[in-house]
């Protein structure tokens, strides 16, 4: 028998689980963080006692929902999981008057996002750079500890994500170039992750990502940009990363006439991860 309820604590076992068989990063602490951020809207669809599919609407105030951690079992696929959960979260977010949705999507999953209303926005890719690969700074950079400034981040990413913002603080380490942006870092269950990153400049980033490396540099590291910063493929190729993963990120309203929401990826050097955008 197939349900769908909120996910909890106790199903976290279960949802590494998924993250394992598809090959992500997440860790427990990371479901951890998005059932503690998004607790009304983290759900899963449960056959036979346990957790076989699952997603995560991460709201940004009323502008703007991610949708996120969408995963089935492989033995469970093509049986209409991943779409009843997908209707389940999005007449959630409705019914939240919530304006827009987002997500990154594989191209396998993309027609179905497209059935569900969603059109492509722009690229958005993974980068990887193996253990101890490439340059590292001699010495850190001059940065300072980031406190969260919300106006500075929504003015480029496009909505209110403070929350997450102050968890990932919590969860890792972060720091910013006084006047020009902030870089972030986390532990993952297969690498070290860069992101979110948003900044003004192309210098002040290379200050941030030589910041990261000092202290992570011989471990490896995934990166997630778009390839339309023109800016950050530079740095990332200067400093020996390279291309993993190619996704789209897709939009659909939520909310009718709702107003578009601005962004500017061009300062956007690396997003919060394909789960938060």
């Amino acid at each position: 028998m197939n349900r769908i309820r909120n996910l909890r604590s106790a199903d976290i076992p279960h949802l590494l689980e998924l993250s394992r068989l598809a090959g992500w990063n997440q860790t427990a602490a990371d479901w951890e963080r998005a059932l503690t951020l998004s607790p009304h809207h983290c759900f899963g669809v449960e056959t036979d006692g346990r957790i076989v599919s699952s997603a995560a609407a991460f709201l940004y105030g009323q502008d703007l929902a991610w949708i996120g951690m969408v995963l089935t079992h492989p033995a469970y696929r093509g049986q209409g999981r991943a779409r009843s959960l997908l209707d389940h979260t999005i007449k959630a977010l409705r019914q939240a008057g919530i304006g827009w949705m987002k997500l990154d999507a594989t191209e396998q999953g993309r027609p179905l996002y497209e059935s569900l209303g969603f059109a492509a926005e722009c690229p958005v890719e993974r980068w990887k750079r193996p253990a101890g690969k490439g340059p590292k700074p001699a010495a850190p950079p001059l940065v300072h500890p980031y406190v969260v400034d919300p106006s500075f981040d929504r003015a480029y990413f496009g909505a209110y994500r403070v929350p997450l913002l102050n968890a990932l603080v919590r969860a890792g380490e972060a720091a910013f170039v006084v006047g020009y942006g902030y870089a972030m870092t986390r532990p993952g269950s297969l690498a070290t992750y860069f992101g979110p990153s948003v900044v003004r400049t192309r210098e002040a980033a290379r200050r941030l990502l030589e910041w990261f490396l000092a202290n992570h540099g011989e471990e490896e590291i995934f990166w997630d940009l778009f390839p339309d910063n023109t800016d950050a493929v530079q740095l990332a190729i200067d400093y020996g990363f390279e291309p993993a993963r190619h996704l789209v990120r897709m939009a659909a309203p939520c909310r009718p006439g709702a107003t578009p929401l601005a962004h500017h990826n061009s300062s956007i050097f690396a997003i919060a991860g394909f789960e938060y955008g």
